[in-house]
């Protein structure tokens, strides 16, 4: 089982506290927590969707490039859209 350090619990309790403004109530926590999740979901569902959109326009098969021949410069670039999209997405939510 995975040691959980009190500094850590510590550090999201006080981020939960600065993003929600009601303290360490229960409520605010789960307003943060749900709130997480949602963001989590929808940068998920963007990648996903980049991915495929990636996989479409591409006149071959990523998978086979990269896993099979190798192709190290394919993915460095798909590396490289996926990192871009964190970028933004993380801008969005940071408001």
């Amino acid at each position: 089982m995975a040691h959980v350090d009190a500094a850590v619990v510590r550090d999201v309790l006080l981020a939960a506290q600065a993003a929600t403004g009601d303290g360490l109530s229960s409520g605010g926590i789960i307003r943060a927590v749900v709130s997480s999740l949602i963001f989590v979901g929808i940068g998920l569902a963007v990648f996903l969707l980049a991915f495929l959109l990636i996989t479409k326009i591409t006149p071959f098969s990523i998978r086979k490039e990269i896993e099979d021949d190798q192709n190290t410069a394919l993915a460095v670039v798909i590396g490289s859209v996926i990192i871009g999209l964190a970028i933004i997405i993380a801008a969005a939510i940071a408001g």
